[in-house]
């Protein structure tokens, strides 16, 4: 006689606490909130290695969309086939790990496929890196999430009856814990305490919550007690918000709302990046001298605008201010003048203020660029009497505001510069720092780049358009102004210059500039794809950058390489 040991089979039924709906949608709830979180925060991981252009987070969207798609799907299949409760608290504990060891884990993922495909890829590198990333670090928690919602809806339902109340309070849940997931990364954890503890935040909650469910299962599982360990090894050695861990050193780093930051300090000079992999945003050297940088070029500017034969000191406001090094330059080299800043990131104006020696005197308003000129005119900035001028018009308008890699699309526009030319006074000039130019060498087609689309644009605003590409740097100055003769004042402004650095300087870009002809490609408010642009001009330079360690891998392979490094 044969027996057969029949198999117990758990459903929600068997578990109190499920039995209590509230339950139910506080799990939708917090499933929701930490995909929201997740993905704000795999911006910030990603943002100081590819930027946090419109493309990069187009990679975010689609992959945590893709994840999220077929775990409703796994999960929905799976609850049907055993609808054991005790599975899906089970998948929420190796989502809730897995997001806890991205911070303990991610950056050196990151870095590792940026190191593979650099030297394997010609094209796209910052689409494919960035996707490769996303695919590898963040689907498989977000897959585990993705199955929270069909699981539930097969717990809570008790009957057709009441099926659309109950798929409707779920997706409420769900979306409501969705928007608090939004706002509290960007606006309280991430520049409070910074990426990586955020991660480890919702992680946190994700735990509490399926531990909370087995305990009042008063089920126990070895998934339970091994989680929390784990947990806690990833709070000591994840806790470290250093994107740039492979640096020593350095003075500040930190996180705000917009940026990553960071500030070294050495004898001579003060840097401050905005990312790990894209170079240098400001210098400022200790010395009071030049910086050797495009700020030294844009000094040409108020030569331009006729410094030394205006009755009144010049009006000057620096779009995109940063850490006020222009501001700084003007100041020490041409004295009096009206100098207004603006900068989006106010943790910059700290750092500006703190570090990079920017004046007290020098207003800065935490406000978009473009907002500023709009709001130039209203009664609010003559009321408050800090900002603007009387007339609301400026001898010098400086554009310097690249954000990562790329300038903001809104401030590449010929509906952007049009504003711009109106709040510039008859003889001003504005000056426009155009990073990117890219290298003459990878691009032998001639075919037209970023710097060439904004060129082209303002040329349609200004009728007189100069441009001066700055010395071993991938920069390019343009200076544009509505009165003809802009080259004639400069040189005989600069004439006048006594001190000798700074005419040296000025005779190098009278040198190196040239009268700029226009062609057709411009930007609009409806079309300024800067990110497609930026993209190509940033495969030239990676191209250039590895050509030489890419030589070296196919000729000695890989231990060839690690010994030249």
């Amino acid at each position: 006689m044969s027996s057969t040991k029949e198999k117990t089979v758990v459903t929600a039924a068997d578990r109190p606490i499920l039995k209590n709906k509230i339950y139910l949608y506080l799990t939708e709830f917090f499933a929701g909130m930490s995909v929201m979180a997740v993905e704000l925060g795999a911006s910030r991981l990603l943002a100081p290695y590819f930027s946090s252009s419109q493309i990069v987070w187009t990679i975010i969207i689609g992959t945590i969309m893709i994840a999220m798609a077929l775990g409703n799907i796994y999960g929905g299949r799976k609850v049907d086939k055993n609808p054991n409760p005790d599975r899906l608290y089970g998948r929420i504990i190796f989502a809730a790990i897995w997001i806890a060891l991205i911070p303990v884990a991610g950056k050196y993922i990151i870095l590792g496929i940026s190191g593979l495909l650099v030297f394997t890829i010609n094209t796209n590198f910052l689409v494919i890196a960035a996707f490769a990333a996303c695919m590898l670090i963040f689907v498989f928690p977000l897959f585990l999430l993705g199955t929270v919602t069909p699981s539930l809806c097969k717990y809570t339902m008790d009957s057709l009856d009441d099926s659309g109340k109950v798929v409707g309070m779920l997706n409420a849940s769900n979306t409501i814990g969705s928007i608090i997931g939004t706002f509290v990364p960007t606006f309280i954890s991430i520049p409070a305490v910074g990426t990586s503890i955020t991660f480890l935040i919702f992680a946190g909650i994700l735990l509490v919550l399926a531990i909370v469910y087995f305990a009042a299962s008063k089920t126990f599982v070895k998934k339970v007690p091994i989680a929390m360990v784990l947990f806690i090894l990833c709070c000591i050695f994840g806790h470290s918000g250093s994107f740039a861990f492979w640096q020593k050193h350095l003075t500040v780093e930190d996180e705000s709302i917009y940026n990553y930051l960071q500030v070294k300090e050495s004898d001579s000079e003060v840097i401050l990046s905005t990312n790990v992999l894209f170079g240098v945003q400001s210098v400022y050297r200790k010395q009071k001298e030049l910086t050797g940088m495009y700020y030294d070029y844009a000094m040409a500017a108020p030569y331009m605008a006729d410094i030394y034969k205006k009755e009144k000191p010049l009006d000057v406001l620096i779009l995109g201010m940063g850490t006020g090094t222009y501001a700084t330059q003007c100041r020490r080299y041409f004295g009096e003048m009206y100098i207004e800043g603006v900068e989006i990131d106010q943790k910059i104006t700290d750092l500006a203020h703190e570090y990079f020696e920017l004046p007290e005197d020098v207003p800065v308003a935490t406000y978009d660029g473009r907002a500023y000129l709009n709001a130039l005119s209203s009664d609010r900035w003559k009321k408050d009497g800090e900002f603007g001028t009387e007339d609301g018009k400026y001898d010098i308008i400086m554009v310097d505001a690249y954000q990562d890699i790329t300038i903001p699309f809104q401030m590449s526009t010929s509906e952007f510069f049009t504003m711009v030319r109106d709040h510039l006074r008859t003889d001003g000039v504005m000056v426009v720092n155009m990073n990117m130019r890219g290298i003459e060498a990878e691009n032998p087609s001639g075919e037209a780049r970023i710097t060439d689309y904004l060129a082209d644009t303002i040329a349609s605003v200004f009728p007189e358009v100069v441009t001066v590409d700055v010395i071993g740097s991938t920069n390019r100055e343009l200076f544009a102004s509505m009165k003809s003769g802009m080259m004639d004042r400069f040189q005989q402004n600069k004439a006048l210059e006594k001190d000798a650095e700074l005419q040296k300087m000025m005779n190098t870009v009278a040198d190196a500039c040239t009268e700029y002809k226009a062609g057709d490609h411009i930007m609009t408010d409806d079309k300024a794809p800067v990110e497609l642009l930026g993209m190509q001009v940033i495969d030239e330079m990676i191209r250039d950058e590895v050509r030489y360690y890419k030589q070296i891998y196919e000729e000695q392979g890989l231990e060839g390489l690690l010994n030249s490094l």
